[in-house]
Protein backbone atom coordinates (compact mmCIF):
# COMPACT_ATOMS: atom_id res chain seq x y z
CA UNK A 1 0.00 0.00 0.00
CA UNK A 2 0.97 3.73 -0.91
CA UNK A 3 0.00 4.59 2.60
CA UNK A 4 3.22 4.08 4.87
CA UNK A 5 3.86 4.43 8.31
CA UNK A 6 5.75 7.53 9.14
CA UNK A 7 9.21 7.29 10.66
CA UNK A 8 8.07 9.53 13.23
CA UNK A 9 4.04 9.99 14.62
CA UNK A 10 2.40 12.80 15.90
CA UNK A 11 1.98 10.49 19.39
CA UNK A 12 5.63 9.68 19.43
CA UNK A 13 6.83 13.22 18.88
CA UNK A 14 4.11 14.48 21.74
CA UNK A 15 5.17 11.68 24.12
CA UNK A 16 9.33 12.77 23.61
CA UNK A 17 8.81 16.89 23.13
CA UNK A 18 12.82 18.60 22.84
CA UNK A 19 13.63 22.01 22.48
CA UNK A 20 16.58 22.60 19.94
CA UNK A 21 17.94 26.32 19.75
CA UNK A 22 19.09 25.41 16.15
CA UNK A 23 16.01 25.18 14.79
CA UNK A 24 14.50 28.80 15.95
CA UNK A 25 14.30 30.95 13.06
CA UNK A 26 16.25 33.64 13.66
CA UNK A 27 19.49 34.96 13.35
CA UNK A 28 22.34 33.48 13.67
CA UNK A 29 20.71 30.08 13.05
CA UNK A 30 18.62 31.22 9.71
CA UNK A 31 21.64 31.74 7.86
CA UNK A 32 22.85 27.78 9.06
CA UNK A 33 19.73 27.06 7.93
CA UNK A 34 20.58 28.81 4.65
CA UNK A 35 23.76 27.24 4.08
CA UNK A 36 22.04 24.30 4.65
CA UNK A 37 19.79 24.11 2.17
CA UNK A 38 21.93 25.33 -0.56
CA UNK A 39 24.46 22.72 0.34
CA UNK A 40 22.17 20.44 1.08
CA UNK A 41 18.60 20.22 0.75
CA UNK A 42 18.62 21.99 -2.75
CA UNK A 43 20.69 19.58 -4.61
CA UNK A 44 18.72 16.48 -3.04
CA UNK A 45 15.61 18.50 -4.33
CA UNK A 46 16.95 18.99 -7.80
CA UNK A 47 18.32 15.03 -7.58
CA UNK A 48 14.60 13.69 -6.46
CA UNK A 49 13.57 16.02 -9.48
CA UNK A 50 15.64 14.64 -12.06
CA UNK A 51 15.12 10.94 -10.58
CA UNK A 52 11.58 10.88 -11.38
CA UNK A 53 11.48 12.52 -13.76
CA UNK A 54 8.87 14.92 -12.74
CA UNK A 55 9.79 17.33 -15.75
CA UNK A 56 9.04 16.28 -19.58
CA UNK A 57 10.19 16.19 -22.70
CA UNK A 58 7.57 15.63 -25.85
CA UNK A 59 8.93 15.90 -29.78
CA UNK A 60 12.05 15.27 -31.88
CA UNK A 61 15.28 15.47 -29.74
CA UNK A 62 17.25 17.56 -32.30
CA UNK A 63 15.68 20.26 -33.62
CA UNK A 64 16.59 24.26 -34.19
CA UNK A 65 14.20 25.37 -31.75
CA UNK A 66 12.24 24.45 -29.13
CA UNK A 67 9.38 25.83 -26.44
CA UNK A 68 10.05 25.65 -22.38
CA UNK A 69 6.77 25.76 -21.16
CA UNK A 70 5.06 26.07 -17.68
CA UNK A 71 3.07 22.66 -16.84
CA UNK A 72 -0.32 24.41 -16.37
CA UNK A 73 0.13 25.88 -19.87
CA UNK A 74 0.99 22.37 -21.32
CA UNK A 75 -2.69 22.40 -23.51
CA UNK A 76 -2.65 25.32 -24.44
CA UNK A 77 0.25 25.90 -26.45
CA UNK A 78 0.08 21.77 -27.52
CA UNK A 79 -3.40 23.29 -28.93
CA UNK A 80 -1.53 25.97 -30.69
CA UNK A 81 0.64 23.93 -32.51
CA UNK A 82 -2.21 21.80 -33.81
CA UNK A 83 -4.15 24.77 -35.54
CA UNK A 84 -0.76 25.83 -36.95
CA UNK A 85 -0.45 21.95 -38.05
CA UNK A 86 2.56 21.22 -36.00
CA UNK A 87 0.78 18.91 -33.75
CA UNK A 88 -1.97 16.27 -33.32
CA UNK A 89 -4.30 15.42 -31.08
CA UNK A 90 -2.27 13.22 -29.34
CA UNK A 91 0.07 15.33 -28.18
CA UNK A 92 3.07 14.19 -31.10
CA UNK A 93 4.60 17.38 -31.49
CA UNK A 94 6.88 18.39 -34.23
CA UNK A 95 8.25 21.29 -31.99
CA UNK A 96 10.85 20.23 -29.47
CA UNK A 97 8.69 20.96 -25.57
CA UNK A 98 10.45 21.11 -22.01
CA UNK A 99 7.58 20.98 -19.81
CA UNK A 100 8.47 22.55 -16.44
CA UNK A 101 6.38 20.58 -13.74
CA UNK A 102 8.64 22.08 -10.61
CA UNK A 103 9.53 25.62 -12.12
CA UNK A 104 11.70 25.57 -8.59
CA UNK A 105 14.01 25.13 -8.58
CA UNK A 106 15.34 24.86 -11.93
CA UNK A 107 17.60 22.50 -13.58
CA UNK A 108 20.46 23.72 -15.37
CA UNK A 109 21.92 20.32 -16.91
CA UNK A 110 18.24 19.53 -17.51
CA UNK A 111 18.09 22.58 -19.54
CA UNK A 112 21.29 22.72 -21.43
CA UNK A 113 20.61 19.26 -22.62
CA UNK A 114 17.35 21.03 -24.00
CA UNK A 115 19.08 23.25 -25.58
CA UNK A 116 21.89 21.78 -27.42
CA UNK A 117 21.71 22.06 -31.05
CA UNK A 118 19.11 24.87 -30.73
CA UNK A 119 19.47 28.12 -32.49
CA UNK A 120 15.47 29.66 -31.48
CA UNK A 121 13.95 28.89 -27.67
CA UNK A 122 11.09 29.97 -26.45
CA UNK A 123 9.94 31.06 -22.94
CA UNK A 124 5.93 30.57 -22.54
CA UNK A 125 6.01 32.00 -18.93
CA UNK A 126 1.88 33.55 -17.87
CA UNK A 127 2.54 36.71 -15.55
CA UNK A 128 5.36 39.32 -14.54
CA UNK A 129 8.26 39.89 -13.05
CA UNK A 130 9.33 36.73 -16.23
CA UNK A 131 11.64 34.52 -13.40
CA UNK A 132 11.85 31.88 -15.38
CA UNK A 133 12.79 33.33 -18.75
CA UNK A 134 15.64 35.75 -16.76
CA UNK A 135 16.70 32.90 -14.72
CA UNK A 136 17.20 30.66 -18.05
CA UNK A 137 18.69 32.94 -19.45
CA UNK A 138 21.30 33.76 -16.95
CA UNK A 139 21.95 29.92 -17.53
CA UNK A 140 23.02 30.59 -21.32
CA UNK A 141 25.06 33.26 -20.69
CA UNK A 142 26.92 31.76 -18.20
CA UNK A 143 27.14 28.25 -20.60
CA UNK A 144 28.17 30.58 -23.06
CA UNK A 145 25.17 29.14 -25.37
CA UNK A 146 24.81 30.90 -28.58
CA UNK A 147 20.85 30.76 -28.48
CA UNK A 148 18.66 32.93 -28.85
CA UNK A 149 16.03 33.01 -26.32
CA UNK A 150 12.52 34.31 -26.90
CA UNK A 151 9.63 35.07 -24.49
CA UNK A 152 7.73 38.22 -23.36
CA UNK A 153 9.86 39.56 -26.55
CA UNK A 154 6.46 37.86 -28.77
CA UNK A 155 3.76 36.91 -26.04
CA UNK A 156 2.61 39.74 -23.40
CA UNK A 157 3.97 40.65 -20.23
CA UNK A 158 1.02 40.71 -18.47
CA UNK A 159 -2.63 39.15 -18.61
CA UNK A 160 -4.06 35.69 -19.02
CA UNK A 161 -2.44 33.65 -21.95
CA UNK A 162 -5.34 32.52 -23.96
CA UNK A 163 -5.99 29.86 -26.68
CA UNK A 164 -5.75 32.85 -29.18
CA UNK A 165 -2.97 34.91 -27.04
CA UNK A 166 -0.44 31.51 -27.29
CA UNK A 167 -1.36 31.11 -31.00
CA UNK A 168 -0.37 34.55 -32.06
CA UNK A 169 2.99 34.36 -29.82
CA UNK A 170 4.08 30.85 -31.10
CA UNK A 171 3.30 32.00 -34.59
CA UNK A 172 5.27 34.91 -33.70
CA UNK A 173 7.97 32.96 -32.54
CA UNK A 174 8.27 30.71 -36.05
CA UNK A 175 7.97 33.47 -38.22
CA UNK A 176 11.67 34.28 -36.64
CA UNK A 177 13.08 30.88 -36.02
CA UNK A 178 11.54 28.60 -38.51
CA UNK A 179 9.00 30.67 -41.01
CA UNK A 180 9.65 27.40 -42.81
CA UNK A 181 7.03 25.22 -40.61
CA UNK A 182 4.14 28.03 -40.98
CA UNK A 183 1.26 26.93 -42.87
CA UNK A 184 0.75 29.24 -46.22
CA UNK A 185 -1.44 31.12 -44.81
CA UNK A 186 -0.17 32.26 -42.01
CA UNK A 187 3.29 32.95 -43.66
CA UNK A 188 1.82 35.62 -46.28
CA UNK A 189 2.13 38.70 -44.84
CA UNK A 190 -1.10 40.46 -46.09
CA UNK A 191 -3.32 37.32 -44.85
CA UNK A 192 -6.18 38.74 -42.98
CA UNK A 193 -6.87 37.62 -39.60
CA UNK A 194 -9.75 35.23 -39.44
CA UNK A 195 -13.40 36.45 -38.31
CA UNK A 196 -13.86 35.89 -34.78
CA UNK A 197 -17.78 34.53 -34.90
CA UNK A 198 -20.37 36.19 -32.84
CA UNK A 199 -21.69 33.69 -30.56
CA UNK A 200 -24.14 35.94 -28.51
CA UNK A 201 -27.13 34.66 -29.97
CA UNK A 202 -26.56 30.89 -29.20
CA UNK A 203 -24.15 31.13 -26.20
CA UNK A 204 -26.24 31.66 -23.46
CA UNK A 205 -24.24 34.42 -21.19
CA UNK A 206 -23.53 32.59 -17.89
CA UNK A 207 -21.82 35.77 -15.91
CA UNK A 208 -20.87 34.24 -12.03
CA UNK A 209 -23.34 35.38 -9.51
CA UNK A 210 -24.65 33.72 -6.49
CA UNK A 211 -26.80 30.34 -6.48
CA UNK A 212 -30.20 29.96 -7.13
CA UNK A 213 -32.05 30.49 -3.85
CA UNK A 214 -28.64 31.67 -2.21
CA UNK A 215 -29.66 33.52 1.35
CA UNK A 216 -26.80 36.59 0.30
CA UNK A 217 -28.74 37.77 -2.56
CA UNK A 218 -31.58 39.39 -0.49
CA UNK A 219 -29.12 40.90 1.87
CA UNK A 220 -27.91 42.52 -1.69
CA UNK A 221 -31.37 43.14 -2.45
CA UNK A 222 -32.13 45.29 1.01
CA UNK A 223 -28.79 46.78 0.65
CA UNK A 224 -29.76 48.05 -3.02
CA UNK A 225 -33.16 49.35 -1.65
CA UNK A 226 -31.28 51.23 1.29
CA UNK A 227 -28.89 52.57 -1.13
CA UNK A 228 -31.83 54.26 -3.32
CA UNK A 229 -33.70 55.45 0.08
CA UNK A 230 -30.73 57.02 1.94
CA UNK A 231 -28.00 57.75 -1.16
CA UNK A 232 -24.66 55.82 -1.75
CA UNK A 233 -22.09 55.41 0.95
CA UNK A 234 -18.70 53.53 1.10
CA UNK A 235 -18.86 49.63 0.99
CA UNK A 236 -15.78 47.37 1.22
CA UNK A 237 -16.09 43.98 0.57
CA UNK A 238 -14.48 41.02 1.88
CA UNK A 239 -13.26 37.38 0.55
CA UNK A 240 -16.42 34.62 0.06
CA UNK A 241 -19.10 34.56 -1.76
CA UNK A 242 -20.76 37.69 -0.74
CA UNK A 243 -18.03 38.94 -2.83
CA UNK A 244 -20.82 38.40 -5.79
CA UNK A 245 -22.46 41.06 -5.10
CA UNK A 246 -19.99 43.79 -6.25
CA UNK A 247 -21.11 42.17 -9.59
CA UNK A 248 -24.71 43.52 -11.62
CA UNK A 249 -27.18 43.90 -11.04
CA UNK A 250 -25.99 45.08 -7.34
CA UNK A 251 -22.62 46.67 -7.82
CA UNK A 252 -22.23 46.68 -4.32
CA UNK A 253 -18.45 47.55 -2.92
CA UNK A 254 -15.79 49.21 -4.16
CA UNK A 255 -12.60 47.29 -2.52
CA UNK A 256 -11.93 43.24 -1.34
CA UNK A 257 -8.99 42.65 1.20
CA UNK A 258 -7.80 39.54 2.67
CA UNK A 259 -10.16 37.11 4.91
CA UNK A 260 -11.56 39.09 7.57
CA UNK A 261 -10.18 42.21 6.66
CA UNK A 262 -12.81 44.07 5.28
CA UNK A 263 -14.12 46.51 8.82
CA UNK A 264 -10.00 46.65 9.03
CA UNK A 265 -9.55 48.55 5.59
CA UNK A 266 -12.75 50.18 5.58
CA UNK A 267 -11.78 52.15 8.56
CA UNK A 268 -9.50 54.48 6.64
CA UNK A 269 -12.92 56.22 6.14
CA UNK A 270 -14.41 55.53 9.51
CA UNK A 271 -15.40 59.62 10.48
CA UNK A 272 -14.09 60.60 7.14
CA UNK A 273 -17.49 62.12 5.85
CA UNK A 274 -21.73 62.69 6.80
CA UNK A 275 -22.47 59.16 5.97
CA UNK A 276 -21.15 56.11 7.88
CA UNK A 277 -19.52 53.71 5.80
CA UNK A 278 -20.15 49.57 5.65
CA UNK A 279 -18.09 46.71 5.46
CA UNK A 280 -19.20 42.71 4.16
CA UNK A 281 -17.78 39.87 5.67
CA UNK A 282 -18.83 36.27 5.85
CA UNK A 283 -19.01 33.83 8.93
CA UNK A 284 -15.90 32.18 7.28
CA UNK A 285 -13.83 35.37 6.95
CA UNK A 286 -15.01 36.42 10.47
CA UNK A 287 -14.01 33.25 12.57
CA UNK A 288 -10.94 33.27 10.37
CA UNK A 289 -9.42 36.50 10.88
CA UNK A 290 -12.16 38.80 11.46
CA UNK A 291 -13.01 38.96 15.21
CA UNK A 292 -9.64 40.06 16.21
CA UNK A 293 -8.08 41.96 13.59
CA UNK A 294 -12.24 43.38 11.91
CA UNK A 295 -14.24 43.47 14.73
CA UNK A 296 -11.88 44.14 17.25
CA UNK A 297 -10.06 47.06 15.81
CA UNK A 298 -13.72 48.71 15.14
CA UNK A 299 -14.40 48.78 19.12
CA UNK A 300 -10.79 49.76 20.43
CA UNK A 301 -11.02 52.61 18.05
CA UNK A 302 -14.62 53.38 18.65
CA UNK A 303 -15.77 52.87 15.16
CA UNK A 304 -18.81 54.38 14.03
CA UNK A 305 -19.19 52.28 11.16
CA UNK A 306 -21.80 49.38 10.39
CA UNK A 307 -20.48 45.76 9.40
CA UNK A 308 -22.39 43.22 8.09
CA UNK A 309 -21.84 39.44 8.87
CA UNK A 310 -23.62 37.29 6.24
CA UNK A 311 -23.48 34.20 8.12
CA UNK A 312 -24.77 30.95 5.95
CA UNK A 313 -23.59 28.61 8.75
CA UNK A 314 -20.38 27.31 6.79
CA UNK A 315 -17.60 28.41 5.00
CA UNK A 316 -19.58 27.71 1.87
CA UNK A 317 -16.88 29.38 -0.37
CA UNK A 318 -14.33 26.28 0.06
CA UNK A 319 -16.80 24.01 -0.45
CA UNK A 320 -19.43 23.70 2.78
CA UNK A 321 -16.88 22.98 5.57
CA UNK A 322 -18.38 23.80 9.21
CA UNK A 323 -17.03 26.75 11.17
CA UNK A 324 -17.55 27.46 14.94
CA UNK A 325 -21.04 29.06 14.32
CA UNK A 326 -22.16 26.55 12.21
CA UNK A 327 -25.77 24.85 13.54
CA UNK A 328 -24.67 21.42 12.77
CA UNK A 329 -23.45 18.71 15.38
CA UNK A 330 -20.04 17.66 14.66
CA UNK A 331 -18.03 14.77 16.68
CA UNK A 332 -14.32 16.34 15.98
CA UNK A 333 -15.48 20.25 15.72
CA UNK A 334 -17.19 22.36 18.51
CA UNK A 335 -20.16 23.84 16.49
CA UNK A 336 -23.15 26.42 17.58
CA UNK A 337 -21.11 29.02 19.06
CA UNK A 338 -23.38 32.18 17.92
CA UNK A 339 -21.55 34.90 16.28
CA UNK A 340 -23.45 37.89 18.49
CA UNK A 341 -22.15 36.25 21.51
CA UNK A 342 -18.36 36.97 20.26
CA UNK A 343 -19.63 40.32 19.32
CA UNK A 344 -20.94 41.06 22.61
CA UNK A 345 -17.60 39.15 24.33
CA UNK A 346 -15.43 41.69 22.34
CA UNK A 347 -17.27 44.55 23.68
CA UNK A 348 -19.61 45.25 20.25
CA UNK A 349 -23.04 46.87 22.12
CA UNK A 350 -25.23 47.28 19.06
CA UNK A 351 -26.18 43.85 17.66
CA UNK A 352 -28.76 42.82 15.47
CA UNK A 353 -29.84 39.29 14.59
CA UNK A 354 -31.43 38.94 11.47
CA UNK A 355 -32.54 34.90 11.44
CA UNK A 356 -34.31 34.74 7.67
CA UNK A 357 -32.45 36.79 5.25
CA UNK A 358 -35.08 36.63 2.99
CA UNK A 359 -37.14 38.68 4.52
CA UNK A 360 -36.05 41.81 2.59
CA UNK A 361 -38.41 44.34 4.70
CA UNK A 362 -37.20 43.36 7.67
CA UNK A 363 -33.29 43.62 6.22
CA UNK A 364 -34.13 47.19 4.78
CA UNK A 365 -35.27 48.21 8.12
CA UNK A 366 -32.18 46.79 10.05
CA UNK A 367 -30.11 48.64 7.85
CA UNK A 368 -31.99 52.21 7.50
CA UNK A 369 -31.45 51.90 11.38
CA UNK A 370 -28.05 51.35 11.24
CA UNK A 371 -26.96 54.10 9.10
CA UNK A 372 -29.48 56.59 10.66
CA UNK A 373 -29.29 55.79 14.69
CA UNK A 374 -27.96 58.09 16.96
CA UNK A 375 -25.83 55.69 19.08
CA UNK A 376 -22.06 56.14 18.13
CA UNK A 377 -20.01 53.24 18.24
CA UNK A 378 -19.76 49.96 15.89
CA UNK A 379 -22.89 48.24 14.84
CA UNK A 380 -23.25 44.90 13.76
CA UNK A 381 -25.67 43.23 11.71
CA UNK A 382 -25.58 39.49 11.41
CA UNK A 383 -27.77 38.08 8.77
CA UNK A 384 -28.35 34.24 9.30
CA UNK A 385 -29.70 31.91 6.57
CA UNK A 386 -28.25 29.01 5.58
CA UNK A 387 -26.41 28.24 2.33
CA UNK A 388 -29.17 26.83 -0.45
CA UNK A 389 -26.55 24.74 -1.77
CA UNK A 390 -25.93 23.03 1.13
CA UNK A 391 -29.29 22.78 1.86
CA UNK A 392 -30.33 21.04 -0.95
CA UNK A 393 -27.51 18.86 -0.43
CA UNK A 394 -29.32 17.95 2.42
CA UNK A 395 -32.89 17.89 2.17
CA UNK A 396 -33.05 16.97 -1.51
CA UNK A 397 -32.08 13.29 -1.17
CA UNK A 398 -34.94 12.83 2.48
CA UNK A 399 -37.69 14.58 -0.06
CA UNK A 400 -37.34 12.06 -2.87
CA UNK A 401 -37.08 9.43 -0.79
CA UNK A 402 -40.34 10.44 0.82
CA UNK A 403 -41.62 10.58 -2.25
CA UNK A 404 -41.11 7.23 -3.51
CA UNK A 405 -41.95 5.70 -0.55
CA UNK A 406 -45.37 7.13 -0.94
CA UNK A 407 -45.50 9.69 2.22
CA UNK A 408 -47.41 13.43 1.38
CA UNK A 409 -44.51 15.70 1.02
CA UNK A 410 -45.18 19.21 -0.38
CA UNK A 411 -42.59 21.19 -2.48
CA UNK A 412 -43.43 24.90 -3.03
CA UNK A 413 -42.43 26.53 -6.56
CA UNK A 414 -42.58 30.12 -7.59
CA UNK A 415 -44.01 31.80 -10.71
CA UNK A 416 -45.13 34.99 -12.80
CA UNK A 417 -48.37 35.57 -14.04
CA UNK A 418 -47.60 36.74 -17.54
CA UNK A 419 -51.11 38.10 -17.30
CA UNK A 420 -50.41 40.55 -14.71
CA UNK A 421 -46.31 41.20 -15.18
CA UNK A 422 -45.71 44.62 -16.82
CA UNK A 423 -42.49 43.90 -18.07
CA UNK A 424 -40.51 46.23 -16.54
CA UNK A 425 -38.07 43.78 -15.13
CA UNK A 426 -37.01 45.72 -11.87
CA UNK A 427 -37.82 42.46 -10.00
CA UNK A 428 -34.49 40.99 -12.03
CA UNK A 429 -32.26 43.99 -11.59
CA UNK A 430 -32.92 43.68 -7.59
CA UNK A 431 -32.77 40.08 -7.81
CA UNK A 432 -29.99 38.52 -10.52
CA UNK A 433 -31.64 35.13 -9.57
CA UNK A 434 -30.34 32.96 -12.26
CA UNK A 435 -34.09 30.84 -12.30
CA UNK A 436 -35.98 34.60 -12.81
CA UNK A 437 -35.20 35.06 -16.72
CA UNK A 438 -37.34 36.40 -19.79
CA UNK A 439 -40.01 35.11 -21.82
CA UNK A 440 -41.97 36.37 -24.88
CA UNK A 441 -45.44 36.16 -25.11
CA UNK A 442 -47.29 35.21 -28.36
CA UNK A 443 -49.15 38.02 -28.41
CA UNK A 444 -49.04 40.18 -30.69
CA UNK A 445 -50.10 43.61 -28.75
CA UNK A 446 -47.25 42.83 -25.92
CA UNK A 447 -43.84 43.43 -27.41
CA UNK A 448 -41.49 43.55 -24.21
CA UNK A 449 -40.55 39.61 -22.64
CA UNK A 450 -42.03 39.12 -19.30
CA UNK A 451 -40.41 37.64 -15.96
CA UNK A 452 -40.13 33.81 -16.49
CA UNK A 453 -39.01 31.24 -13.32
CA UNK A 454 -37.77 28.28 -14.76
CA UNK A 455 -37.93 24.80 -13.43
CA UNK A 456 -34.57 25.29 -11.46
CA UNK A 457 -36.61 27.37 -9.02
CA UNK A 458 -35.47 25.71 -5.45
CA UNK A 459 -38.52 27.84 -4.00
CA UNK A 460 -36.70 30.35 -1.85
CA UNK A 461 -39.20 33.34 -2.42
CA UNK A 462 -36.62 35.73 -2.56
CA UNK A 463 -38.09 37.21 -6.12
CA UNK A 464 -41.74 37.52 -3.81
CA UNK A 465 -40.23 39.42 -0.97
CA UNK A 466 -38.18 41.68 -3.42
CA UNK A 467 -41.29 42.71 -5.14
CA UNK A 468 -43.35 42.91 -2.10
CA UNK A 469 -41.11 45.37 -0.34
CA UNK A 470 -39.46 47.37 -3.55
CA UNK A 471 -43.48 47.82 -4.36
CA UNK A 472 -43.27 46.39 -7.54
CA UNK A 473 -46.12 44.72 -10.03
CA UNK A 474 -47.77 42.00 -7.83
CA UNK A 475 -47.04 39.33 -10.71
CA UNK A 476 -45.31 36.51 -8.57
CA UNK A 477 -47.55 33.85 -7.33
CA UNK A 478 -46.75 31.04 -4.69
CA UNK A 479 -47.48 26.89 -5.80
CA UNK A 480 -47.49 24.28 -3.45
CA UNK A 481 -46.99 20.87 -5.16
CA UNK A 482 -48.36 18.19 -3.20
CA UNK A 483 -46.81 15.18 -3.72
CA UNK A 484 -48.80 11.53 -3.01
CA UNK A 485 -51.84 14.03 -1.66
CA UNK A 486 -54.25 12.58 0.83
CA UNK A 487 -57.53 10.80 -0.14
CA UNK A 488 -59.38 14.21 0.78
CA UNK A 489 -56.70 16.54 -1.32
CA UNK A 490 -57.47 14.65 -4.72
CA UNK A 491 -61.31 14.77 -3.69
CA UNK A 492 -61.15 18.77 -3.11
CA UNK A 493 -59.12 19.34 -5.84
CA UNK A 494 -61.33 17.41 -8.55
CA UNK A 495 -64.13 19.71 -7.09
CA UNK A 496 -61.81 23.20 -6.94
CA UNK A 497 -61.46 21.97 -10.96
CA UNK A 498 -64.98 21.67 -10.99
CA UNK A 499 -66.07 24.98 -10.09
CA UNK A 500 -63.22 26.98 -12.06
CA UNK A 501 -64.48 25.20 -14.73
CA UNK A 502 -68.06 26.34 -14.33
CA UNK A 503 -66.58 29.96 -13.31
CA UNK A 504 -64.52 30.15 -16.62
CA UNK A 505 -67.68 29.17 -18.89
CA UNK A 506 -70.08 31.62 -17.07
CA UNK A 507 -67.68 34.32 -17.98
CA UNK A 508 -67.10 33.13 -20.85
CA UNK A 509 -71.41 33.38 -21.78
CA UNK A 510 -71.39 36.77 -20.09
CA UNK A 511 -69.11 38.31 -22.62
CA UNK A 512 -70.46 37.24 -25.71
CA UNK A 513 -73.68 38.27 -24.57
CA UNK A 514 -72.49 41.79 -23.62
CA UNK A 515 -71.09 42.01 -27.53
CA UNK A 516 -74.70 41.13 -28.57
CA UNK A 517 -73.03 37.60 -29.84
CA UNK A 518 -76.00 34.65 -29.15
CA UNK A 519 -75.53 30.93 -30.03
Amino acid sequence: SDNQRPPLTVAEAAANPRSDFNRVVLPPMSYLHEKDKIENRWPAAEKFIRENKLNEFFGPKEAPLGIVVQGGMYNSVIRALQRLGLADIHGQTEVPLYVLNVTYPLLRDEFDDFCKGKDHVLVVEEGQPDHIEQQLGSYLYKLERKVKLHGKDVLPMAGEYTGQVLLDGVTDFLKVAAPEMLPGKVRAPNAEAPAIPDLSDTVPIRPPGFCTGCPERPIFAAMKLTEQELGKHQITGDIGCHLFGVLPPFEIGGSTMGYGLGPASNAAFDGGGDKRVISILGDGGFWHNGLSTSIGNMVFNKSDSVAVIVDNYYSAATGGQDVMSSRAHNDTKSTNNPISKALKGVGVEWVRQIDRTYDVGKLREVLREALTTDYKGPKVIVASSECMLNKQRREKPLRNKAIKEGRRMEVSRFGVDADVCTGDHACIRLSGCPSLSLKRLDDPLRDDPVAHIDQTCVGCGNCGEVADTAVLCPSFYQADVVHNPTRFERWRAEKTSQIISWLQRRRDAKRLRSEGVTT
